[in-house]
């Protein structure tokens, strides 16, 4: 049986700038014929990775760097402190030889690597040239393994006969890697098809950027002297304010499949809805302070397929007197109902939670669950699936 869990949030964002463009000015999208607010699904996971891997042990989080090798060199030391530099970067090549240029289609990539190394030992510590997204779990087990294999005969043979890939590493528990996915193109075999998909926040009505213009005094300057008048540097911040529809939905079969462990896969639902429905990317955040939380939030356990109901807001809504959450929140229900009326697709089991008194009206559509609950409670419903 298939068993989606879809995100639905609609948040009110005051002035601010979250997720900047090249410019600096809030990231915007057409929608509907108006321009919108929008904040990128690349900010808003790596908003929320770094939000739930704070609560994990660190086997289970992932890191995305360029410096892998050097990771990798930190972690063998951990082990062997009076480890040769010789013997150090040996270890590190042979790693890096059979999992991220363990391709055949690297072999170019491969054996200029290792002729650089030849050449100079610390070349084998070098920085990748992209970034590389691996678990904690899955470096250590590398470690350990070449650090046993460099005890034989043949080490190279010895470690390339581990043939590391994906279903190999399935149980080394990278919740992060799971969820968002990974792309190694030069060893396809490492590659993850991410579990969880997060759509681009966007505001349910036009937006109309705004400007900051500011000052900062030089405190060290005699204000008496012409040369200590004004201000010592002005500027301007470009910011905005919208009500955001955000929607995520992650394939729970999916997720137990990369993880290989189907409690690990319920606590990674966990945390993501939990950190999905918290957290928030943090541009210009001690400029505009915009820590808020979620007006209404719907999330629903499915057995037929991922619905995003941003066609709710496909015409804007305008704010008149009433601002734009509580027509928006009105608009998102009406929605919802009328979908599961023309459609015949009902979700499993839907809880919702509100922060504020207009969320009031989502009680239809669902179970009431405090938002601090709302990732257990999702957790327990998948898990009531099985």
């Amino acid at each position: 049986m298939s068993i989606f869990v879809d995100i639905h949030v609609l948040q009110t964002l005051p002035p601010s700038n979250p997720n900047r463009d090249d410019t600096g000015a809030p990231k915007t999208a057409m929608f509907g014929g108006v321009r919108r607010m929008r904040i990128s699904s690349q900010a808003i996971k790596r908003a929320v990775r770094k939000d739930f891997e704070n609560s994990i042990e660190l086997a289970l989080r992932g890191i995305r760097s360029k410096r892998i090798p050097v990771l990798i060199k930190e972690k063998i030391l951990q082990r062997k402190p009076d480890c040769s530099i010789d013997e150090l970067s040996a270890m590190v090549a042979l790693i890096m030889e059979f999992t991220y240029y363990g391709h055949k289609d690297s072999k170019d990539k491969r054996e200029q690597y290792l002729k650089r190394v030849q050449q100079n030992p610390e070349h084998a510590f070098e920085e990748l040239d992209v970034l590389w997204f691996v678990s904690h779990a899955e470096i250590d087990k590398y470690v350990d393994a070449v650090i046993e294999d460099m005890q034989t005969d043949d080490p190279k043979k010895s470690f390339r006969l581990r043939k590391f890939d994906k279903a190999s590493t399935e149980r080394d528990h990278s919740i992060a890697v799971a969820l968002f996915g990974r792309m190694v193109a030069s060893n396809t075999n490492l590659q993850v098809e991410a579990a969880c998909q997060v759509a681009p926040a966007i505001g349910v009505g036009a937006m109309e950027n705004e400007y900051d213009y500011y000052t900062a005094v030089d405190d060290h300057k005699d204000a008496s002297e012409d040369s200590g008048k004004g201000a010592a540097m002005i500027g301007l911040i470009e910011f905005a304010s919208a009500t955001m529809y955000r929607y995520s939905t992650i394939n729970v079969n999916m997720l137990r499949e990369n993880l290989g462990d189907d409690a690990v896969a319920d606590r990674a639902v966990e945390l993501f809805v939990d950190s999905f429905v918290r957290s928030m990317p943090t541009g210009k955040i001690t400029t505009f302070a915009n820590r808020t939380l979620p007006d209404v939030v719907l999330v629903q356990v499915r057995d037929d397929q991922p619905i995003n109901m941003s066609g709710a807001f496909e015409e804007p809504v305008v704010a008149a007197q009433h601002g734009f959450a509580e027509p928006a929140i009105k608009r998102f229900v009406e929605f919802e109902s009328r979908l599961r009326e023309l459609t015949g697709l009902e979700a499993v089991e839907s809880l919702v939670s509100w922060t504020t008194p207009r969320g009031e009206s989502l009680s239809v559509l669902g179970d009431k669950v405090r938002l601090i609950d709302l990732g257990s409670a999702t957790a327990s419903a998948v898990r009531g699936m099985q």
